[in-house]
């Protein structure tokens, strides 16, 4: 077994973990062996710019369905709010010394 393979979980239970520049995160490729390693987001290592760039859309494309889906659920929810309290509020200015 290669050195740092493994880590203290406490007690007498060791288990074996594998290091993270060993497989392209995307394929799953080998990774190593003189061949270059293209990394995204600090350690999130890929085999290939075309797995990287592949990447890169997915994620592109979930923090955009996030940002949708949280400002439409958030607006929705104030629309609900303000819908159903149906209080006066007072908006006068307040000055505190």
């Amino acid at each position: 077994m290669r050195t740092g393979m493994r880590y203290y979980a406490g007690g007498e239970d060791h288990r074996q973990e594998s290091h993270f520049l060993e497989a392209c995160f995307l394929c799953r490729r080998p990774l190593g062996f003189n061949r270059d390693i293209f990394m995204y987001r600090g350690n999130t290592p890929f085999c290939s710019k075309e797995c990287r760039q592949e990447q890169i859309e997915i994620d592109e494309a979930q923090e955009k369905s996030w940002r949708i889906s949280s400002s439409s659920s958030s607006s929705s929810s104030a629309d609900k709010t303000a819908a159903s309290s149906k209080k006066n509020v007072r908006t006068d200015t307040v000055a505190v010394a």
